[in-house]
């Protein structure tokens, strides 16, 4: 079952002479339980794209539909409610909030939605993620390794359509690279996740289930 697809997206910069493409009329579609890495080079356009299939930007041009649902006509409202339930984002940096406890990271987007998560479902994610006996503890008390596996479980709090990682282990040394790497592939196969995953390495890119090479703004290559 189709999750995820994008038609014609275009992603234009600047203006007049300085007037570029950073992402150019790419389409592409995933299947729900699907596990994609997207490579490319820096200035490639992958992170762009990512943006916009997150809906964090929007599409100068094309279309975005998400488990049957077209983001890209959305207003900013909308779309920022649909992504807290629907996306699950993990970024290279983390992005945890300091003052919060790891529990309270995690749980932060449903409490933004206003949802009760179960002791039962928290345990359990904490649990599968190996960090059960850090859940009092704050960020800058956690390893790179350790602060990442709180992104993945905010990420999945809310049970989103699909998960996107964009550069997940960049900041991490080649153990915790592992380890998080071995993570994903756990919660896609035990969660069934849709992940996305955008990445510059191409060992990290073949834990996938598909590879998207992109190049210059377009999709040049998918094995």
């Amino acid at each position: 079952m189709e999750i995820l697809r994008a038609e014609g997206l275009v992603k234009t910069y600047g203006q007049g002479e300085n007037k570029f493409n950073a992402v150019d009329g790419i389409s592409l579609s995933v299947e729900k339980g699907e596990f994609v890495a997207i490579v490319g080079a820096s200035g490639s356009g992958k992170s762009t794209l990512m943006h916009m299939l997150g809906g964090v930007d929007r599409p100068t041009q094309g279309r975005i539909i998400i488990d049957g649902t077209e983001i890209n006509r959305m207003n900013s409202n909308k779309l920022a409610i649909f992504r807290r339930r629907q996306i699950g984002l993990v970024y290279q940096f983390y992005n945890l909030i300091p003052i919060l406890t790891v529990e309270e990271n995690i749980t932060l987007p449903a409490d933004l939605d206003g949802k009760k998560i179960s002791e039962e479902k928290l345990d359990g994610i904490l649990d599968t993620l190996g960090i059960k006996n850090k859940r009092r503890n704050l960020p800058n008390e956690l390893s790179g390794g350790q602060q990442q596996r709180v992104s993945i479980a905010r990420a999945l709090i809310n049970e989103p359509a699909i998960l996107l990682a964009d550069e997940p282990t960049g900041n991490l040394d080649s153990k915790a690279t592992e380890d998080i790497m071995g993570l994903l592939k756990m919660t896609n196969k035990k969660y069934k996740q849709t992940i996305i995953m955008i990445t510059h390495n191409l060992d990290i890119a073949r834990t996938a289930d598909r590879i998207l090479t992109i190049r210059d703004g377009k999709i040049v290559e998918e094995v």
